[in-house]
């Protein structure tokens, strides 16, 4: 008995899992029809004339709403410049407005995202730092995961000295339904190098992020 156990253990054991399959995208008929099915469970008639067009229109918005899905974030950092006459300080981009959907409910998170790092040898556009929040904005996300994403991104890729991002939010999720709570934000942040084992650079950061308003600052 304890032979055969033993067997049917290790075939468990060993058995390979299959791979996970692709799921293959809807098309565009079949993500409208879907968009009317929920127009009638809403209880509203999407033949009547103010909706004739919300299924072709509801699925514009969604490629724009979800563009991020066809960007691959490592290749907007791919230009980068060495060029920079020793520039070795801190770069932060504040005040980066965004706007992403709950994964839970896929209503809007709207805030603002504040990236900094600390160049090793390269330093890339600051455009590229915005293209990178939007990434990863423009996707099903929660703001926790969001938040690591970006930070863990510019580390890989740039590989500085340090990154530094904040994101802070409203989450309609929180607002127009449930607890009904408006005019609350979240603040979520991600430390990495200096910025998490240097108090003064991690300080310098903050102090730079709940300054005055600005486009973009680098310190020198």
């Amino acid at each position: 008995m304890n032979s055969k156990a033993g067997k049917v253990r290790a075939i468990r054991t060993t058995a390979k899992a299959k791979p996970a399959e692709t799921p293959v995208r809807p098309t565009r008929e079949e993500a409208e029809a879907a968009v009317r099915t929920l127009l009638r469970w809403a209880g509203d008639d999407p033949q009547r004339e103010g909706l004739l067009d919300t299924p072709a229109r509801v699925v514009r918005s969604y490629e724009e709403f979800f563009a991020g899905y066809s960007v691959d974030p490592r290749d907007v950092l791919a230009r980068t410049f060495s060029e920079v006459d020793g520039y070795d300080e801190m770069i932060v981009l504040k005040d980066i407005r965004f706007e992403s959907y709950c994964e839970h409910h896929m209503v809007p998170i709207i805030g603002r995202a504040h990236v900094a790092y600390l160049p090793q040898h390269r330093v890339v556009g600051i455009s590229k730092l915005a293209r990178l929040v939007d990434a990863f904005a423009k996707r099903l996300q929660i703001q926790e995961k969001m938040t690591a994403q970006i930070a863990d991104t510019l580390n890989e890729v740039l590989q500085p000295r340090g990154v530094g991002v904040i994101l802070e939010a409203s989450h309609q999720c929180m607002s127009t339904r449930g607890v009904h709570k408006a005019g609350v934000a979240m603040v979520t942040s991600r430390m990495l190098g200096a910025f998490r084992s240097d108090a003064s650079t991690r300080r310098e950061f903050l102090a730079i992020v709940n300054g005055p308003p600005s486009v973009g600052i680098a310190n020198t």
